[in-house]
């Protein structure tokens, strides 16, 4: 089993990235917070908070319960075509019941992304959209999920849990050596005391009743680790916005964090946020850890408590470790991400472009305040601006093609050619310029060898060189001397773009050679 240092460790990262929660209640009990500054705040998060805004929605209740089925679980993010079509089966079976739920799912999903509550991102491993959970609408699903399964406020563990943080925290804050020498001899005295009863067979086996309690408070402290993670990025994010704001409207050639930049500090690492998560992330992919977290968790679901536990309790279980390697592994990413952006964006011509916008913005901006004391709003200026033509939408609204929509319904009918008139054949063969002595010779070559023929067994031993004229040529000598059979015949040929031709001329037979 892990020692109370080391669960201190890991749990104590993890309080790192929803930045001191514990300690961060019992500091608020303690300020002398005025009555005014908090109708402020409140009134400010009631506006700007998807939090507020999902719990105070019309449908708020529905919205709860969709976005935390499909959004809340395991499934962290989904592409826009799949979350649609989740929601949308959903609806359907919340309107039999009686809920009045009028949009699609669609709609739903726009109208929460304006609001806050969903974050729609390009993903390029799903090739299109994907939507996931705002920190604030995962804190506001977790709220309604303790309403609904309220916990004990008082327990043995948590009251355990904040006497180690404080003596880990005072332990590690003091700089004095004697007295950390002095609290890690009390330590090792308790420690080679406990090892001697455990020697002697005099321990405690924790009961079942006060192990169940020690779980639930781990997987209820551990449930509240995406959330987290969802706000360290929203986080870096927002500080990588932040630098861009200042690198562009910053004076001079130069300044602080240009300078910084190009000296090789990392302003998203050695913010609060990036500081909280390399410790975490740093401490979840130790293998020396991993590896006894990965065991304790097994022998821990091998005790005779586990059978208490709910199956999505046992499953969470198993999947703590890799689900948060899996989620601070992506955090990492979008880290790394947006420094490597941020420092092509200082090396690139990018920023000397949006610097050169701004400044143009800014002068415009100080020209128009200058000018609106003479100008009034509704004078005419004499200028025209054209306006984009190019039309704004999402990808989701773009309708796929369909081929079945281009194929043919019916069944392809065949028409028999019409038949052929010599009298044209004879016009068409005078205003053009047929090589009768190529054909005379072929007629001939053939009869020689082969004895009677027609026109279709001629073309199969020469081919028409000048394509349809050589056909032409040819019924015009059989026209003059040949016999006529009744009937008629296919014949072959390919146009001068090579492309083959079929048509049917009258039955002809030559018997005789012709001149």
């Amino acid at each position: 089993m892990w020692s109370p240092e080391i669960y201190w460790n890991f749990f104590g990262c993890c309080w790192a990235l929803a930045p001191g929660r514990l300690l961060g209640v019992l500091a608020c009990t303690l300020d002398d917070v005025s009555t005014l500054s908090t109708a402020y705040a409140a009134d400010r998060l009631a506006k700007e908070s998807p939090a507020w805004s999902l719990l105070r929605g019309r449908n708020a209740s529905a919205a709860v319960a969709l976005l935390g089925t499909h959004l809340g679980g395991e499934e962290r993010r989904r592409p826009a075509p799949e979350l649609f079509e989740l929601i949308d089966a959903d609806l359907q079976e919340l309107r039999d019941h009686g809920f009045e739920l009028p949009q699609t799912a669609q709609a739903y999903c726009s109208e929460w992304r304006n609001e806050g509550i969903l974050i729609r991102r390009v993903s390029e491993e799903a090739r299109g959209e994907t939507f996931e959970l705002s920190p604030g609408a995962l804190m506001a699903i977790q709220f309604v999920t303790q309403l609904a399964e309220p916990r004990q406020a008082v327990t043995e563990s948590r009251l355990s849990s904040i006497f180690t943080a404080l003596r880990q925290l005072a332990r590690d804050t003091d700089p004095s050596s004697a007295s950390r020498l002095e609290a890690l001899r009390a330590e090792q005295d308790r420690l080679t005391a406990e090892i001697e009863r455990v020697q002697a067979g005099n321990f405690e086996v924790l009961s079942t009743d006060r192990a169940l309690e020690r779980a639930t408070e781990l997987l209820l402290l551990a449930d509240e680790l995406p959330s987290d993670f969802a706000r360290v990025r929203g986080e870096l994010e927002a500080i990588n916005r932040q630098l861009r704001e200042r690198l562009i409207s910053q004076e001079g050639s130069r300044g602080t964090v240009l300078e910084d930049i190009f000296r090789g500090v990392d302003h998203l690492s050695e913010s609060d946020a990036g500081r909280s998560f390399n410790g975490f992330f740093s401490l979840i992919l130790d293998p020396e850890q991993s590896t006894e977290f990965e065991e304790s968790v097994g022998r821990v679901l091998d005790r005779d408590f586990a059978g208490e536990l709910t199956p999505r309790q046992t499953r969470f279980l198993r999947r703590m470790l890799p689900a948060l390697q899996d989620l601070s592994g992506e955090v990492h990413d979008v880290m790394t991400h947006l420094s490597r952006s941020l420092r092509r964006f200082v090396q690139s011509q990018e920023l000397e472009e949006d610097r050169r916008i701004n400044s143009l913005l800014r002068s415009t901006l100080k020209e128009g305040v200058e000018l609106s004391s003479s100008v009034r709003v509704w004078q005419q200026t004499g200028l025209n601006l054209d306006l984009t033509s190019v039309p704004l939408g999402t990808v989701a609204a773009f309708s796929l093609h369909n081929p079945a929509d281009s194929e043919t319904v019916g069944s392809i009918e065949t028409q028999d050619a019409a038949p052929v008139d010599l009298r044209e054949l004879r016009e068409l063969a005078r205003a053009s310029e047929i090589d009768m002595k190529e054909l005379i010779s072929n007629v001939n070559d053939v009869l020689g060898r082969r004895g009677a023929v027609t026109i279709a067994e001629i073309l199969e031993e020469h081919p028409a060189t000048q394509g349809v004229a050589s056909v032409v040529g040819l019924l015009v000598l059989a026209e003059n001397q040949a016999r006529e059979l009744s009937g008629e015949e296919p014949v072959s040929w390919k146009s001068s773009q090579g492309v083959a031709r079929h048509g049917v001329v009258p039955h002809y037979l030559f018997t005789r050679k012709v001149s």
